[in-house]
């Protein structure tokens, strides 16, 4: 037979309840006279069994800085984005509101500045109330910071389900803990100090911890400028952020401010016609929502995304994946980039605008760098982040890698093939062996068979050839035939001639255009076997007209070696990292080496400047569009398909390259008979649509970075006395390094175009 409850102590009696809570608090009250005065003092065995118990409990807490937002800024320190677990800002308790201090201590523990940590007269008044039916807690702000300290250090350490609420799953050794904790935290730091960092961790709303963010996100405000009814409807929210949300519940909001207020003027910290005034203003919160993340920067969302990657794959940040997290999350870091908000403007607005409406989902992009320190100054490319009605949308970064070095993620779409931009290498070896660009080459030469004599001093062997003879395959292709030729060097490039380009390769040695490629830090954007950014192997004939797809970064970074005399800079993106201390952790710096001779990079630059003037670019030189005259070196490139288009140039200061083509089929959509913002194409170029995004571009951006004339190559570079070379026709002699055969012959990728 179950045993009868004694309806005298049944807890669920008035009576019981009293009974109840006299027994808990009387231990409380022990116990806490147990720390308070020497146990000799304390009577009785139980009393000292129950000191000797608290005596156990921790009296130490650790208290780290709470979670906070962190930044990420502009090169200028203009806010890109914010990043965060838990949105919050610190401030100094001077820079919040004598309102809200007065506020919160009215509503929360009017006793504030007369007890130890533990209240209690508190205690023996929230008993009575209790009994009566109003249930009435008696956590004094010290015991509130403790509880939410505990809570924070839970929620870094990642143990969530550890965390402890009031009412919901705390027990009383859990409370005698907080009580003992919150005696020796009095004990440690001043009032002021305790209530500063009450402010900054309190819970106020799921976007808003502290009250930093608490008086952005419901009054676009600070906490220095809250006003009396503001600062009285946060320190009531505090309380109960749901049932109180001004957004919400607006009546609910109104009650619990004016009992706030009510407090505040029996509490005599306000006068009666400031109480009036405050009841008399209506709830009426001004939100500025507080989108986290890179996805919600309105300046620059896929360079931030690039910024954070960097940061999340970086080990000094954390062993792992889930400790750099933390720290980039919660660390509150302010993380200053090299962003130039207005290079970034004007790229948007070009990207944007080079496709229009797009219901065909065509990708545009632009990224800049500054040769001599290697800078990314924009990141732009014409989709939306977030999924929106009527947009291309994509998350993926048309402009970078799809992995870094190390293999981890980057979020990048790996790159398109770069066709003609590929071409200024070949050149460039021509002058790195000491030939003259003005020297003679027969570009009527279409057939490069199996067993041609194409001299390569690198371990990998010559891959691929141009016979029609053999099945599959077929001869080398020009645009136009009028390029059949003889000409010079210097000719077949301003004009983008294939045949040209490969007349040249076959006279110089193919490991030399390697050896440049890679110095000037070319390679493949998508991962090949174990290597997550591959050589671009300028063994592999198709390679020399741009068969392999590669990053926009990575080719406005090897154009850039031109325009910086031949030195390579590493592109980089974060120039300050800072923690919610000050203290200064890793970013990156420029790190620049030798890649091309000082003359040889002249020569280069010669010559590009040439495709602008009178060759395949000679319709987007910058100053046609904009009455600026400046000097500005460039080169345009076509894929086969027509579905990846491209201008990569530079001036002095600023080096560039834009995209624009098919992101989403490997290019394979061709870029034919289509239309484009109202006009049509019977094929896309070079010149057509990157052409004018990047003239547009570079005429607004390019004089701030310096726009001087560029140094002259040696005279007899360019000026050597033109010579007939041996025609490289179907030779049939034994090759320097023999050609192999791959299992199907390469399509000739980088179509050079008169004008592409």
């Amino acid at each position: 037979m179950a045993t009868r409850k004694n309806p005298i102590f049944d807890t669920a009696t008035t009576l019981g309840k009293i009974f109840g809570f006299l027994g808990v608090s009387a231990i409380c009250g022990v116990l806490v006279a147990g720390l308070l005065v020497p146990a000799a003092a304390v009577s009785g065995s139980a009393a000292s069994g129950s000191i000797e118990f608290f005596d156990t409990l921790p009296a130490e807490l650790q208290v780290d800085p709470p979670s906070q937002s962190t930044r990420i800024l502009a090169a200028d320190g203009s806010l890109i984005a914010n990043l965060y677990e838990e949105n919050r800002t610190k401030v100094a308790l001077d820079q919040i509101s004598p309102f809200m201090k007065e506020a919160i201590i009215a509503v929360e523990d009017s006793r504030f500045y007369e007890h130890g940590g533990v209240d209690t007269t508190g205690i023996l008044r929230a008993m009575v109330s209790t009994a009566r039916g109003n249930k009435q807690g008696a956590s004094t702000i010290t015991q509130q910071y403790v509880n939410n300290v505990l809570n924070a250090n839970l929620a870094a350490e990642g143990n969530t389900g550890d965390i402890k609420l009031n009412g919901v799953n705390k027990g009383v050794g859990d409370k005698l803990r907080e009580m003992k904790l919150a005696i020796a935290l009095e004990k440690e730091f001043s009032k002021e100090q305790i209530l500063e960092g009450y402010l900054n961790i309190v819970f106020f709303n799921r976007d808003a911890y502290g009250i930093e963010a608490a008086s952005k996100f419901f009054f676009s405000s600070t906490a220095k400028d809250l006003t009396l009814p503001q600062a009285a409807l946060l320190a009531g929210l505090v309380n109960s952020p749901s049932a109180f949300d001004p957004i919400t519940n607006p009546e609910n909001a109104k009650q619990r401010r004016d009992l706030v207020l009510g407090l505040m003027l029996d509490q005599r910290k306000i006068t009666q016609a400031d109480h009036d005034a405050a009841v008399a203003t209506p709830v009426e919160p001004k939100v500025t929502p507080s989108r986290q993340g890179c996805a919600y920067s309105t300046t620059a969302p896929y360079f931030c995304d690039y910024v954070l990657h960097l940061l999340l794959n970086n080990p000094a940040y954390g062993a792992d994946a889930k400790e750099r997290e933390q720290k980039i999350f919660r660390g509150g870091l302010t993380i200053t980039t090299t962003l130039d908000l207005n290079a970034q403007k004007v790229a948007q607005a070009e990207s944007d605008a080079a496709a229009g409406a797009n219901p065909d989902n065509w990708g545009a992009s632009i990224v800049s760098v500054q040769p001599n320190t290697g800078k990314i100054l924009n990141m732009a490319q014409n989709t939306s982040f977030l999924p929106t009605e009527g947009k291309f949308n994509q998350t993926q970064n048309f402009n970078v890698d799809k992995s870094d070095k190390d293999g981890n993620d980057l979020n990048g779409l790996g790159g398109f093939q770069p066709g003609s931009t590929m071409k200024p290498f070949t050149f460039a070896e021509w002058l790195n062996e000491g030939k003259s660009m003005n020297t003679n080459i027969n570009a009527a030469t279409r057939k490069y068979p199996q067993n041609f004599p194409w001299k390569n001093t690198c371990p990998n062997p010559t891959v691929g050839w141009y016979d029609a003879r053999i099945p599959g395959s077929f001869d080398l292709q020009n645009s136009d035939d009028g390029y059949y030729r003889n000409m010079t060097v210097l000719y077949g490039l301003q004009n983008s001639i294939n045949t040209a380009t490969f007349a040249s390769a076959a006279q110089v040695d193919l490991c030399g255009i390697q050896k440049i490629v890679d110095a000037v830090g070319i390679h493949g954007g998508l991962p090949s076997g174990d290597d997550p950014n591959p050589p671009v192997k300028m063994t592999t004939l198709a390679n020399l007209i741009g068969s392999t797809q590669t990053a926009p970064l990575t080719m406005a970074s090897a154009f850039a070696t031109f325009a910086n005399d031949g030195k390579y800079c590493e592109p980089i993106a974060i120039t300050s990292v800072t923690d919610q201390t000050g203290a200064q952790l890793p970013a990156q710096a420029t790190t620049c080496r030798d890649a091309v001779k000082p003359e040889v990079a002249r020569g280069v630059v010669y010559a590009m400047q040439k495709v602008l003037d009178e060759g395949s670019g000679s319709l987007i030189q910058p100053r046609l569009s904009t009455k600026t005259n400046f000097p500005v070196a460039a080169k345009t490139g076509t894929n086969d398909t027509n579905g990846s288009t491209w201008v990569v140039g530079y001036t002095t200061g600023v080096a560039t390259a834009a995209w624009f083509g098919d992101p989403l089929g490997n290019q394979s959509r061709e870029g034919r008979n289509l239309t484009v913002n109202g006009k049509f194409y019977k094929a896309i170029d070079g010149y057509m649509i990157a052409g004018p995004m990047f003239s547009k571009y570079m005429a607004q951006v390019a004089p701030a970075y310096g726009t001087n004339a560029f140094t002259a190559p040696p005279t007899n570079m360019v000026n050597g006395t033109p010579a007939r070379t041996t025609p490289s026709t179907q030779a049939t002699a034994p090759a320097t390094a023999p050609s192999t055969a791959p299992s199907t012959p390469p399509s000739n990728n980088g179509n050079g175009e008169k004008k592409d």
